[in-house]
């Protein structure tokens, strides 16, 4: 049972389970955990709807370059708009692909918005080629859940009786 947020309700005799809980992915959820609940087909939704959207991306591009060619910009204009996106992709796939293995720093991922904003085939790319191998983030996130189950395993079972009753050595 949950109230209105989704929050368990612990009140009603059910209990949650102890301990840290696994982050949900986005288009996964917690399925990345036990690979349970049709992960396998999310992943391969999640690879072909990349690469769709790969292929719409540069589709789009195509257009904008024509319109460059039809507005008779020169090849200047057209050269740099060209050399604009392949860098701007390239250095969007890297920052995505890194992401993927630690958390991004906040205050870097809000400098470079605009240029993975322009370089949106480079991420696309990034997301394509990790859900090949995996739910895109699902290795960080398991090593994060895994060494927060360690911590709590090791903080439940530190204590173990009562310390009032210990023997004191004088």
């Amino acid at each position: 049972m949950s109230d209105e947020n989704g929050t368990p309700d612990t009140s009603a005799g059910s209990t949650a389970p102890a301990g840290p809980r696994p982050e949900p992915l986005r288009f996964f959820g917690t399925t990345w955990v036990h690979h349970d609940d049709g992960y396998p087909a999310r992943r391969v939704a999640a690879t072909a709807g990349s690469l769709v959207a790969v292929a719409v991306s540069c589709l789009m591009l195509r257009f904008a370059y024509q319109g460059l060619q039809i507005a008779e910009s020169g090849t200047f204009v057209s050269l740099l708009v060209v050399v604009m996106f392949a860098v701007c992709s390239a250095l969007a796939f890297r920052h995505t692909w890194d992401g993927f293995a630690k958390r991004p720093d906040p205050e870097r991922q809000a400098s470079l918005r605009g240029l993975l904003a322009i370089g949106f085939v480079g991420s696309l790319l990034a997301y394509f080629f990790r859900s090949l191998a995996e739910a895109p983030g699902e290795k960080l996130h398991r090593q994060e859940y895994e060494r927060a189950r360690e911590q709590f395993a090791r903080r439940s079972t530190r204590r173990s009786g009562n310390p009032s009753k210990k023997r004191r050595h004088t």
